[in-house]
Order: structure tokens, then C-alpha cells, then sequence
């Protein structure tokens, strides 16, 4: 039990540390936070539609230079165009027909005066060109950058990771979330005797001096923070999915003295895909395969390039995160990460603050993946067993338009808010259509948490308006007061905004029931003296008797 419990507090020691850097409650907003969150007039003319990112990484100097080619199609007139860029690297000059352009530096942002007139509809590119010293992560994924690593050979060992942070903190784009890239070509040059491992597919690598370019192919949209670069002494093995939309190619980059473990252990990919595909539908990226790709961090959910660190263990770091034993049958990035590739890289929210998005379904997803494999029971037992991971210290909606993320319970009070919003429904089919149909509704789309409550509303033909503003916009969790006389038994909800009227299950002596409370005293009566009671677990709610 004392191991155990060591394990538990270095697991939430971890989240907590995690939700320090990236998830950080903040106050007061600055003119920086407004230009990286906000969709700013030098950002609303144009819509972007091909990125070309051609670099140059030279590991022993942690230098990265080179350009983005951006092609977009113009929405509206303007002469201002906004590209971000975190210091320490610097954009050094932008060009469009050959001619230099004038660049205003503002912190991240950098304005660019175009001098060819843009006119409605016609379609353009610029070059930006930068280079320097990029941040290094300090605890990626949290507190990201570029890790520059070495592995146990002591060959370079480096990857990008960024979510929260920005892109922009290694490449030069247009980033805010929500305006994504229709497709991209990724060039990077490395020392020949490594290996660029990117999104998409790997189109050709060139031989160039002692230097060798990788050329990755995106066919599919793509979010800024889901693109990524990684370098390393690769060896790579693959295998054929036979998934709903046909055959998908599945790869796996890893270092070269992990290969055999990897082939074992990888076994999780497949059974991720199976069960995914039937709960959220077909993988929304078949043009542009999958990969896991081992990194020196514990993972990232980067589109078609999903990165691995879990050590190769069972669990998050071989420590089960709902105490209950079940997180031990998955490896927890493999899973958590890839599903991702639904709630993030298909379905992706337009501003930060509707992070808990990508993070509530998500971590739900550990869920479904052993409701798939193991059974109802055991997927009910892992949700309910990640409570005690929430502090309910803030909404797990941010502030929008300053780039503020919600709580981190964003995670698992999500995945409970989910999890108990499938009992209301009473009836899993239904639910299994909801999760798909908001894969289908909302296909390679940036959406806000307004669209995903009412397109739910509309599939349940529930008002789900009050049950999502008590969970995602206050702290307030919904207790039932109680009390009991004899054959009566009477209850209320308290700790509710006004209209909060959630139906519950319970179970009086023994005999399970629906609950219908409101703020107001309700009386149920029983047949006989009532001697037991209780609220069905599944229900993320709190009880007071009084």
C-alpha cells in the first residue's frame, strides 16, 4: 500500500507540475496575450490555404533557419499582414513578388506592409525567412519548445512540442487556432546520419553534402501546435490497418536499440484504432497515415505524427492515474495521444479557451478504449476512479480572445461530465451515434463549445443548455441533499446555478429508481420503512444528508 500511495502522489505531483506551465490561471491580460488570441484585423482579411516550412536544423548549435512559403486567398482589401514569431528566433525578412517587404516587430507579432494589391478572391503567397535559437523546452510537453536531447548512443535526440505556448515559438505562421492550414509540405534538413520524422507522408529525401533533407507530405488540414519536427537516430517498422475507410498505413519510428521492445509493445496501436474507429468513427486521416514517433518528452497528440515518451510501460509512466487497476491495461500516451487525432486534430477548437475540447473527450477516450476491450464495468471504475484528480479550482472554460486556457480539470472532470451525461441518455447506441456524428458534423472544422453543446442538444433532444453551464462554467458541483423519515424520503439539489434540474438514478432499499430534483423540497415515498439509499456512482454528483 505505501508504494501504492508513493505512486499516487508522484502521479499527481506530475499533473499538478503539468497544469503549473501550460494550464496557468492568469488574471490580468497584456497587448501580447490580445495579438496571439484574438482574431485581429491583420489576421481576418485573409484565409489561409498551403504552408510550405523549409528548415535547417543544426543540432550542435540548437540553431534553426530557413522560411515559410504561406499561400492564402483574400478575403477582404488590407495592406497589414500579422505572422507570429516568439523571440528568441527572428524574423529576419518577408518577400512577396521578389520584393522585400516592411516588417513592424510587436513582440511575437511581426506586421508585414504588402505592396501588390490585394484584391477579393485572388490567391497569393509570401515568404517570411527566420532563424536563431529557439526556446528549449524546460518540461515539454507542459513548458515546450525544441528538446534538444541525446539519446543512450549519444546521437541528437530533438523534437518540437508546443501546445499552449504556440507554433510560433519554432516556425513562423498565422498562429491562432482557427484558421488551419488546408494542406502543407514540410522540408527539413538534417546531418545525414539522422533521420526528420514529420507530419503526413514522407514524399522524398534528398542527399545534400553531409546533410540529408526529408520532404513530408499533409494532405489534410492541419492545427498550428499539430505540426512537428523530430530528429533522431530512427529505425522504423509498419503494418497494414484494415480500418472502416480501407486500408491505412501504420508507422513507427523509434530509437534503434528499442526496436524489438517497440514491436511488442506497439500492439496498443492497433487495438487504439479498432476501438476508436467504432466508437468516434473512421480515423480522419487515412491520406496521410499514422505514426507513432519516440521522442525524449512523455508524448504530444501531433496530427498523423503522434510522439511517444511513456518509457514503455503500462499506464501513465506504469502508474495507473485512476487507482483502480484498469489504467494498467493500456499504455496511456498511445491511448490519450491518439485519441487526439479525433478530439484535437479533426475536431479543433477555434479559441483556447475551449481547450477542454480536445482534453474532456479525449480523456474520455481512455474510457471508451476499455469499455471497447474490457467491458462497461471496467470502463465505469476507471472514469469514476480519475475524480479524485479534480480540483475544481476554476471553470474549465478559459477567458477568450487572450490565449487563457481553462482549468486542467479540463481532463477528467470532462471525462466525468461526458461520462455522466451517457447515463442521461440511457442508451449507448445513441450515444456511440452522438460521438461519430460530431466526427461527421464537424469533419477537419474548427468549432466552439456553443456548437458541440447545441449539436448534442439537438441529438439528445434534451436542453442541455443548464447542464453544461453548471459543469464547464462554474465550480459548483451538484449535491443532493437528503433526508430520510421513515417511508419518506426528501430531497433537493443545492450548489446549482437556477435552472439546474438534472434527472438522477438512485436506489432505495435496493430498488433503482430515477430522481427528478430541482432547488425546491421534493417528497418520494416508499412502500416500507426505507432503510438503504444511495446515488448510482456513474452520476458526477455530491450528496448531503441532512
Amino acid at each position: 500500500m505505501k508504494t501504492l500511495y508513493m505512486a499516487f502522489l508522484l502521479t499527481l505531483f506530475s499533473l499538478g507540475f503539468s497544469n503549473a506551465q501550460l494550464l496557468t490561471d492568469k488574471h490580468t491580460f497584456t497587448r501580447q496575450d490580445t495579438l496571439r488570441g484574438s482574431i485581429t484585423p491583420e489576421r481576418a482579411w485573409w484565409d489561409l490555404s498551403y504552408y510550405h516550412l523549409d528548415i535547417k536544423v543544426e543540432p550542435d548549435k540548437k540553431f534553426i533557419s530557413g522560411k515559410n512559403t504561406i499561400q492564402y486567398k483574400v478575403l477582404e482589401p488590407h495592406t497589414v499582414m500579422q505572422i507570429d514569431l516568439q523571440p528568441p528566433l527572428k524574423l529576419t525578412k518577408a518577400i512577396q513578388n521578389e520584393e522585400e517587404l516592411t516588417i513592424k516587430h510587436d513582440g511575437n507579432a511581426h506586421f508585414i506592409t504588402l505592396n501588390q494589391p490585394q484584391n477579393v478572391n485572388s490567391v497569393n503567397t509570401i515568404d517570411v525567412y527566420y532563424q536563431g535559437n529557439p526556446k528549449e523546452a524546460v518540461r515539454a510537453p507542459w513548458d515546450g519548445g525544441i528538446s534538444w536531447k541525446k539519446d543512450n548512443n549519444g546521437n541528437h535526440f530533438i523534437a518540437s512540442s508546443c501546445q499552449g505556448l504556440g507554433a510560433s515559438v519554432w516556425w513562423p505562421c498565422k498562429d491562432h487556432m482557427y484558421d488551419e492550414v488546408d494542406s502543407m509540405l514540410i522540408s527539413v534538413n538534417v546531418p545525414a546520419k539522422l533521420t526528420n520524422v514529420s507530419n503526413g507522408r514522407l514524399r522524398l529525401v534528398e542527399q545534400i553534402g553531409d546533410t540529408k533533407t526529408f520532404h513530408w507530405v499533409v494532405k489534410n488540414p492541419i492545427n498550428n501546435y499539430g505540426v512537428n519536427i523530430n530528429v533522431g537516430d530512427y529505425v522504423n517498422f509498419s503494418e497494414v490497418y484494415d480500418g472502416m475507410a480501407g486500408n491505412l498505413d501504420m508507422d513507427y519510428y523509434v530509437m534503434r536499440d528499442n526496436l524489438e521492445k517497440a514491436k511488442e509493445h506497439f500492439k496498443d496501436a492497433p487495438k487504439m484504432m479498432e476501438a476508436f474507429e467504432h466508437w468516434f468513427g473512421q480515423y480522419p486521416f487515412y491520406a496521410d497515415s499514422f505514426k507513432l514517433v519516440e521522442v525524449p518528452y512523455l508524448g504530444m497528440e501531433h496530427q498523423s505524427s503522434v510522439t511517444y515518451g511513456n518509457q514503455y510501460k503500462k499506464g501513465y509512466l506504469g502508474n495507473d492515474l485512476s487507482g483502480t487497476g484498469w489504467g494498467l491495461k493500456f499504455d496511456f500516451i498511445i491511448i490519450h495521444e491518439a485519441g487526439h487525432e479525433w478530439f484535437a486534430n479533426n475536431i479543433t477548437y477555434k479559441d483556447v479557451a475551449d481547450m477542454w475540447i480536445h482534453e474532456g473527450f479525449t480523456a474520455y477516450s481512455e474510457n471508451l478504449f476499455l469499455d471497447y476491450h474490457y467491458g462497461k464495468e471496467a470502463a465505469s471504475e476507471y472514469v469514476i476512479g480519475t475524480r479524485k484528480l479534480i480540483k475544481n479550482d476554476r471553470p474549465i472554460i478559459g477567458q477568450y480572445h487572450v490565449n487563457h486556457e481553462g482549468s486542467g480539470d479540463m481532463y477528467y472532470k470532462g471525462s466525468n461530465i461526458l461520462h455522466t451525461l451517457r447515463q442521461l441518455i440511457e442508451d449507448d447506441e445513441k450515444w456511440r451515434k452522438i460521438m461519430r456524428g460530431l466526427n461527421t458534423t464537424f469533419y477537419h472544422q474548427t468549432v466552439t463549445t456553443k456548437q458541440i453543446e447545441d449539436y448534442i442538444s439537438e441529438q439528445t433532444g434534451y436542453d442541455l443548455t443548464e447542464f453544461f453551464n453548471q459543469y464547464l462554467r462554474t465550480t459548483m458541483i451538484p449535491t443532493l441533499e437528503y433526508k430520510i423519515e421513515g417511508k419518506k424520503f426528501k430531497y433537493r439539489w443545492t450548489n446549482i446555478t437556477d435552472n439546474f434540474d438534472m434527472p438522477i438514478q438512485i436506489k432505495v432499499n435496493e430498488v433503482q429508481q430515477w430522481l427528478f430534483p430541482k432547488s425546491d423540497w421534493k417528497t418520494l415515498t416508499s412502500e416500507n420503512k426505507i432503510k438503504t439509499f444511495e446515488i448510482d456512482p456513474d452520476f458526477y454528483v455530491e450528496s448531503k444528508k441532512i
